[in-house]
């Protein structure tokens, strides 16, 4: 599925039971053909209080070139990909990587849109990925086999990771990004 024809378009997403410290602020435009995205994220992982921003680059065939990260503690991260899954780390090859075509930042439901655009699926239909997921805050990176499930196709998806067997059902908004993520994340109006 093609990047579609999108005006300038900002998505809020907070915390899904208000308890944690979180909110994340999107920004997605259309760039070279793909998509531009960028985000900041103020959060909490365990004890761990931490502000992310990122910048994440696609092509229009929805296939992830540049994410780009850093975190108000200092921590950054650089990975390019040609997007058929060869990358590299901050101008290093990472062939522990290959064959990865999506990245998961575990801080956003941000990243769970990029999968669910490129494959495309139709209802009924399952597809098993390894993308690359990156730890926040930490933002280590490393390849994790995931499940996505089109339960009613442009609307309703079913994740799983296959290494841990967590499952969410992901309702999405008409261009495919989602909405909430239960017991996790709340798109904000």
């Amino acid at each position: 599925m093609s990047i579609p024809t999108l005006i300038f378009r900002t998505i809020r997403w907070s915390a899904w039971d208000g308890c944690e410290a979180g909110l994340e602020h999107v920004d997605v435009r259309p760039a070279d053909g793909g998509l531009a995205i960028s985000g900041v994220v103020i959060a909490q992982e365990g004890e761990t209080e931490f502000g992310l921003s990122y910048r994440v680059k696609l092509d229009a065939l929805w296939h992830t070139k540049e994410v780009r990260l850093r975190t108000t503690s200092g921590h950054a991260l650089h990975l390019e990909s040609d997007g058929r899954g060869h990358w590299r780390e901050n101008g290093r090859d990472r062939p522990d990587l290959q064959g990865c075509i999506d990245v998961d930042i575990q801080a956003t439901p941000l990243t769970n849109t990029l999968p669910i655009r490129r494959l495309d699926l139709e209802t009924g239909e399952s597809m098993d990925i390894r993308l690359c997921y990156i730890d926040v805050p930490d933002l280590t990176a490393s390849p994790v086999n995931q499940r996505y499930t089109a339960l009613d196709a442009g609307s309703l998806y079913r994740f799983e990771s296959l290494e841990s067997g967590f499952t969410a059902g992901l309702p999405v908004d008409e261009d495919g990004f989602v909405l909430d993520y239960p017991g996790l994340f709340k798109r904000l109006a």
